[in-house]
């Protein structure tokens, strides 16, 4: 009777160890998360005049949402409570969002971006156990080394997929942002194992995470890391002490990667040095993703804000000829050095390439208020919370604002990801705080 309750005891104790179905399920679908859309097999199903895209990320997004859903229904939904203020700013922007969809083509993408949603959702009730987060953390630092290695091979000269020339900033299989973002993500959770669990396995996503970002060469993701680190150093503070290592290593880390970005992007700084006719003239060449190109796409997002200031030209808007034609005299005007290339087209829809402006442009200023609420209040989540992720989360929803900045409103790209799961790692970590006894008792 004794081994028999002593084996019990044994099984509950493995039970408990282990982690649930939806972690599980959240691991498997990081790398469809973190795949650029021509790399997934996908079908397109005609819907009226346009077409809706499913791919395997999407499949990913649903059977996680399912198995979310599950397991609320099995152990209860008391998780989605600490973050209620997060869950109503969220409905009611993707409510704005398609409130402002002024087209069928336009109704579908913002399904498509309201999809990611459910991933922040979803993980409050998935991530119930220490286990659950540190399965998903490890999935998601290990395809940031295979992301990292694939930008590397491009950027010493191996010609897969979109690489571009050797020695330059590379895409990986994501593509430059996206690579940004998901390395931002593997970061924080390097910087996290390190400095909080003490483990030296999260040198290795640090490694992944810093090298990415600098081959990425995104100066709004630096921006991003650098915010992050102030953010996750402070909800370090709130779990203990903070010591002089804590501030060393993420000091050196943000350095290392800001000399490395700094580096790699040194001919488009000078570039936009010309630009703004602070170091000579700007000849006109057919660059483009360069900043002259981002700060001329802004103007003219700008100029559609101003012709729409409360609610905006309607998501997506920004994107179609009949509300970006209007502005092109003007942009030309106040951009003549710019190449003709870098000008939106008929054959080159670039887009705002910045969420912030966009939002304005296409959803208002209403629209704008309600983009940044679930930022700040995932973040405000984040940073009371004395209990993992918290600090991830912390460092991953400031990284994403910073990529945000040279991003526009895509749906379904590895950066929505990034900042619905730091908006999930936000309420996860609330959930968690609030079943936990107070620090010091």
């Amino acid at each position: 009777m004794a081994v028999a309750e002593t084996l019990a005891l044994r099984a509950r104790s493995v039970a408990r160890s282990g982690f649930s179905p939806g972690a599980g399920a959240l691991a498997l679908a990081i790398p469809f998360l973190f795949l650029h859309i021509k790399y997934q097999p996908g079908v397109r199903v005609p819907l009226g005049s346009t077409h809706l895209g499913l791919e395997l990320s999407d499949v990913a997004v649903v059977v996680v949402a399912l198995v979310a859903l599950r397991e609320g229904l099995q152990a209860g939904f008391a998780p989605l409570r600490p973050a209620l203020p997060l869950w109503v700013a969220s409905v009611v922007l993707i409510l704005w969002i398609f409130i402002r969809s002024g087209s069928l083509v336009h109704f579908v993408t913002a399904a498509k971006f309201s999809e990611y949603a459910l991933l922040a959702f979803s993980a409050p009730l998935i991530l119930r156990r220490r286990t659950d987060w540190e399965l998903v953390a490890g999935a998601t630092a290990a395809w940031s080394v295979v992301a990292t290695c694939f930008g590397l091979l491009q950027f010493l000269g191996v010609d897969i997929a979109d690489a571009w020339a050797a020695g330059r900033r590379q895409p990986s299989f994501l593509g430059h942002s996206d690579f940004a973002a998901l390395s931002a993500l593997a970061l924080g959770i390097g910087l996290a194992a390190v400095l909080l669990a003490g483990r030296r396995i999260g040198w290795t996503a640090v490694a992944s995470g810093g090298l990415g970002l600098i081959l990425s060469g995104a100066t709004a993701g630096l921006i991003g890391i650098a915010a992050g680190t102030a953010a996750f150093l402070y909800a370090v503070s709130r779990r203990r002490r903070l010591a002089v290592r804590d501030v060393a290593v993420s000091g050196i880390v943000v350095a290392v990667v800001a000399a490395g970005v700094l580096v790699l992007r040194a001919g488009d700084f000078e570039s936009f040095l010309r630009f703004v006719h602070l170091k000579g003239k700007e000849a006109q060449s057919a660059n483009i993703q360069t900043y002259s190109q981002h700060t001329l796409l802004a103007y003219i997002g700008y100029r559609i804000w101003r012709d729409h200031p409360v609610v905006g030209a309607g998501w997506q808007a920004s994107t179609d000829p009949e509300v970006v034609d209007p502005q092109l005299p003007a942009a030309h005007k106040k951009f003549p050095h710019v190449a003709p290339l870098a000008f939106p087209s008929h054959e080159h829809e670039w887009g705002i390439q910045n969420a912030y402006v966009q939002a304005a442009a296409d959803l208002g200023l209403i629209g704008l208020v309600l983009w940044l609420a679930p930022f700040a209040l995932a973040l405000v989540l984040a940073l009371r919370a004395n209990a993992p992720p918290g600090a991830v989360a912390a460092f991953t929803i400031l990284a994403a604002m910073g990529s945000w900045g040279a991003e526009g409103l895509v749906a379904g790209i590895p950066l929505d990801a990034v900042t619905w799961l730091g908006f999930g790692l936000a309420a996860t970590a609330a959930a968690q705080r609030s079943q936990a006894p107070p620090q010091g008792k």
